[in-house]
């Protein structure tokens, strides 16, 4: 098995790739929103204290797929070998609608399976995280 690291993504925060292949498929770790040159998240500024100053949660959906997108370029795969995704929202009555129409854009020609789950939190300050699957065998 083979791990993947992307210099195009966020840095994990703990110990573990970006993305592992195992046989005919690509399983991504759990994805956010966060810059991948270290500079924040997109969308979010806080205060001095932690409190959100400003939020704009279609900006972390934007750059969570940029994100995912960068990992499959580093495995040598594309957007249309996603075969499954599960969503991880915070505040799934605040964003999921928001949510859904972002990803309807993304996925107009190829739709992958999905599942969305809201969650209490998540280890940084983001609002939504992907967890993917792509095949990245040869299609018959």
């Amino acid at each position: 098995m083979d791990a993947i690291n992307s210099n195009e993504a966020p840095k994990p925060v703990g110990l573990y790739p970006h993305a592992r292949r195992a046989g005919d498929f690509l399983f991504l770790s759990g994805i956010g929103p966060r810059s991948a040159d270290g500079s924040g998240i997109p969308g979010l500024e806080l205060d001095a204290n932690g409190n959100y100053k400003s939020f704009d949660f279609e900006a972390q959906c934007h750059s969570v797929f940029q994100n995912v997108k960068a990992v499959l370029e580093s495995a040598g795969l594309l957007w249309e070998d996603l075969v499954d995704i599960t969503v991880f929202l915070t505040d799934m009555k605040r964003d999921f609608h928001t949510y859904n129409r972002i990803y309807a854009e993304y996925f107009k020609e190829h739709q992958p399976c999905r599942t969305t789950c809201e969650i209490k939190s998540l280890p940084t300050p983001i609002a939504i995280e992907l967890k993917c699957i792509a095949f990245c065998g040869k299609q018959i």
